[in-house]
């Protein structure tokens, strides 16, 4: 049995940390608004986006792992300059506002648990978050942010530390009953902004390209076959979990929050913080408690992402060298991308610029840049060229198709909404 469980273990990585990260800060405050303003009602988003998301997410997987290389220098090598940069210069900045919202989250949420300034902990914890990227070997760094997934278990403790109309949340998951108006659609659109993200594309493959590298007698699927089975299986059972885990903490929130903040009338949540300090009186101090240890928890896992997949990018489009296995002085450009994008995102918190309000144009960016990028990976992974003999199955290529168009769906429903 503990056989059994080591290896299940062992095949959880990059599917599991990219999951985990997607419930960032800023991720719990969209959850906890949805089930503040609207109840159990939009649980069903959460069904949805499950399949899109694993259908996407492997698409980004299996490219790292089949060409050794990672989204955007898959771009490179196939799509024009322009393309590239404008993509990674998005992607930076989205990227860097994220870690600006994330970390305010993270000081507010300390300030509220033992007092003090929220900003003096946002600067702790940005240091804390680019130390333990540049400090840390690979395999040390990976095991560390596995660990921190067991952040996310502090949502499903607080679901049962109140009660809980089950029969309520399968309605809402099954047969919803929430009107389509702007201010739902808004929500729905934000549910799926912050579900599927471009940052969520490049970390997951860049981390194939880092496993892949840690191996020493390892190479890409396109130039060694040898093994390919167990290896796209390993990520298809990594991605599975990685999504499924990350879409059932997100319901989980909007459970939690339906049932003690919409219950009472309190529908107005703009921040992960401001959901658990509304709790407190509502659920008491160990909901409280609990909710504000996995928003700092769910940021220490979320922050490294968010920078380094910027770094990644940024690192990939110039050629340079990028991982993190490489020690500072091998890998200057890559680690000095991590380093702006996380001291850039502390230096926000500390400006006129509300990250808060700047998060708003953080989501339509990523809202607009993932669908020409979900474009890209769908044409890079059906093309023998760039994949040989492991283009993407019939079954993935509906998926993440249907994934691109639904995202483009939200797109335009976003604007119209706005």
């Amino acid at each position: 049995m503990i056989r059994t469980t080591n290896r299940w273990l062992k095949q959880l990585g990059p599917g599991l940390i990219t999951g985990a990260a997607d419930d960032d800060p800023s991720g719990i405050a969209t959850y906890s608004q949805a089930g503040a303003q609207f109840g159990y009602q939009l649980g069903w988003t959460l069904l949805l986006t499950y399949p899109l998301m694993v259908g996407i997410q492997m698409v980004s997987a299996r490219m790292g792992r089949v060409t050794g290389h990672g989204l955007a220098s898959n771009i490179r090598r196939h799509f024009p300059r322009p393309v590239l940069y404008a993509v990674v210069a998005m992607l930076v900045v989205a990227n860097t506002i994220n870690i600006a919202a994330d970390i305010a989250a993270m000081g507010e949420a300390l300030r509220l648990v033992i007092g003090g300034h929220m900003l003096v902990y946002a600067f702790g914890f940005g240091v804390l978050c680019l130390g333990l990227q540049v400090l840390l070997p690979y395999q040390v760094y990976v095991r560390y942010l596995k660990w921190l997934t067991l952040a996310l278990l502090a949502y499903v403790a607080v679901v049962f530390t109140i009660e809980v109309p089950w029969h309520e949340v399968v309605q809402g998951l099954l047969w919803p009953k929430v009107a389509l108006t702007a201010a739902s659609l808004t929500v729905i659109v934000a549910v799926f902004g912050t579900t599927i993200s471009p940052y969520l594309f490049f970390w997951q493959a860049a981390q194939e390209v880092e496993e892949l590298n840690a191996d020493p007698v390892a190479t890409a699927l396109v130039l060694d076959p040898a093994g390919a089975r167990r290896h796209l299986r390993r990520i298809k059972i990594d991605t599975y979990i990685g999504m499924g885990f990350s879409n059932l903490i997100a319901l989980f929130i909007v459970v939690s929050c339906a049932a003690t903040l919409h219950l009472r009338g309190i529908t107005d949540i703009a921040t992960s913080a401001q959901a658990a300090e509304a709790l407190r009186p509502l659920a008491g101090d160990a909901t409280f408690l609990l909710f504000s240890l996995g928003i700092i928890g769910t940021g220490l896992l979320a922050v490294p992402v968010l920078a380094g997949s910027a770094a990644y990018a940024v690192a990939e489009t110039f050629e340079w060298k990028s991982g993190l296995d490489l020690q500072l002085l091998e890998a200057r450009e890559f680690y000095a991308i991590i380093a702006l994008a996380t001291l850039g995102g502390v230096a926000l918190d500390f400006s006129p610029i509300d990250p808060i309000k700047a998060l708003f144009w953080s989501a339509v960016i990523n809202g607009v840049i993932a669908v020409p990028i979900m474009v890209v990976m769908m044409l890079l992974a059906d093309d023998p060229k760039v994949m040989g003999a492991f283009t993407v199955t019939r079954r993935l290529k509906m998926l993440g198709w249907l994934a691109t168009w639904t995202m483009a769906a939200a797109v335009v429903a976003m604007f119209v909404a706005s």
